[in-house]
């Protein structure tokens, strides 16, 4: 009887296109090549102090994560995933389009995204708006109209800058890391042009929309979003958060170690990643100043290096109850010993929450309280 009903469950999945789900003994785990370092240290001492199996974590970039878990609530997709920037609008709905109700939002602490070069290099000192200028596609011109990015060398920028080619090493566009920089680096240093940031407060349909377009050339296809006519928002991302692919900016993957190496066999080149690597690599490189700020634990921590980003993790709540653990290993990483202000996560560069909201944090995640679809989402 047992195999008979066993074949009518099969034939009964066949016919409804599904895939019986397996149980799994193990958690599955991806996402950002940032919070990567903490998640794997959590893991490894949750797998030796616990009966459960050490969670798989593989690294995916916070973006390729987050499309491999709002895929489904089966037990086929990842249980957990890691990012570097809090989800998006868009990927909460495709969570919620594939099935994917629940889900438990956890900030596990701050982050700096730096930009380092090799120890041998010169010390380099960098304003927002050097930034934009040195990496966006588009930039305003001397008569302040967009131009395809025109600067090969920072000196070019301005002459208090190196006599030396622009290369910068950077995450690609599935990267947390690389969402992240766009719009707290280039778009912040957008902003420092009185006409992008005014045309960023302009609402949909305001005709000062189209003559801002025609004065500073904006390409017309900027002017739309699905069709219909875009906001000033919307139309500012398009120019400040896209990045250039004339060789100037070169993608370098997920491995945030590779850029490392990169920095080390080229000393004229800048890398971009997060302060973790750059803490753990001090024998070897070493990090720019931002407005005059180094990054350290206690300037992303106090708010003073201007950026800086809150990491997460997200859980399927779905999923709890049928992989052994997860609540478990919530329960570690939201823990003092993990990610409190001695934990040792801090002693892998992790920057800590404040004692209150960690201790908030550890209760919120723990509960699984869900996410509403009210929170501030891009």
């Amino acid at each position: 009887m047992k195999l008979l009903a066993g074949a009518i469950t099969l034939a009964t999945a066949a016919i409804s296109g599904q895939t019986p789900s397996l149980a799994r003994d193990q958690i599955s785990i991806v996402g950002s090549s940032t919070v990567f370092p903490f998640s794997t240290t959590v893991a490894d001492r949750f797998g030796k102090k616990t009966k459960f199996k050490t969670p798989k974590v593989i690294s995916t970039g916070s973006g390729g994560g987050i499309k491999l878990f709002c895929k489904g609530p089966g037990i086929d997709t990842p249980d957990i995933t890691n990012a570097s920037r809090r989800m998006k609008r868009k990927e909460w709905e495709k969570c919620q389009a594939n099935g994917v109700k629940n889900i438990t939002e956890a900030v596990i602490g701050y982050d700096g995204i730096v930009l380092a070069n090799a120890k041998a290099a010169p010390v380099i000192s960098l304003t927002r708006k050097q930034i934009f200028m040195a990496t966006a596609a588009m930039v305003p011109g001397r008569d302040g109209k967009l131009v395809k990015n025109p600067y090969q060398k920072w000196s070019d920028i301005d002459a208090s800058l190196p006599d030396s080619k622009i290369e910068i090493f950077g995450p690609p566009p599935t990267s947390g890391t690389r969402d992240a920089f766009e719009e707290i680096a280039l778009g912040k240093g957008a902003e420092a042009f009185n006409w992008l940031r005014e045309l960023k407060a302009m609402k949909k349909g305001d005709p000062k929309i189209a003559e801002y377009a025609a004065q500073y050339g904006i390409p017309g296809e900027f002017l739309l979003q699905q069709g219909e006519p875009a906001g000033g928002k919307d139309i500012f991302r398009k120019i400040a958060w896209k990045i250039r692919e004339d060789g100037a900016y070169i993608e370098a993957g997920e491995n945030d170690n590779a850029i490392v190496g990169q920095l080390e066999a080229n000393t004229r080149a800048i890398g971009v990643f997060g302060f973790s690597y750059l803490d753990q690599n001090r024998a070897r490189i070493k990090g720019a100043r931002v407005e005059g700020v180094l990054p350290d634990i206690d300037s992303i921590a106090e708010g003073a290096y201007p950026v800086s980003r809150s990491l997460y993790f997200y859980v399927k709540n779905a999923h709890v109850g049928s992989v052994p653990g997860i609540r478990e290993y919530i329960a570690e990483f939201l823990s003092e010993d993990a990610t409190g202000e001695d934990g040792y996560c801090v002693d892998k560069g992790l920057i800590p929450l404040p004692e209150d909201m960690h201790e908030e944090m550890a209760d919120h995640v723990i509960a699984l309280t869900p996410m509403t679809g009210q929170e501030k989402l891009h």
